[in-house]
């Protein structure tokens, strides 16, 4: 398996989890599909607020800090979306 496609699986699953667990936090975006969309936009916007504001977890295990701030981003993400809609 090439490096892209671990990459591409560890984005999808990193989506995953940080949807399912924002949308059992905030509500919303029911569905495997709706998980994926809302974990993979709150990875971005939580890796760029990390950046943007120098926060490093520093947990020891690298998934579980990608993890977390894709989980803070897809909240964010939800709760903006609640309140547009």
């Amino acid at each position: 398996m090439s490096e892209q496609t671990k990459s591409i699986i560890a984005w999808v699953v990193i989506g995953l989890i940080a949807g399912l667990v924002a949308s059992l936090i905030v509500g919303g975006a029911g569905g495997i599909i709706g998980w994926l969309i809302a974990g993979l936009i709150g990875s971005v916007v939580g890796g760029f607020l990390a950046r943007q504001l120098n926060i490093k977890l520093n947990t020891g295990n690298a998934f579980l800090d990608q993890v977390v701030i894709a989980i803070v981003g897809a909240i964010i993400v939800l709760i903006i979306a609640r309140i547009i809609t």
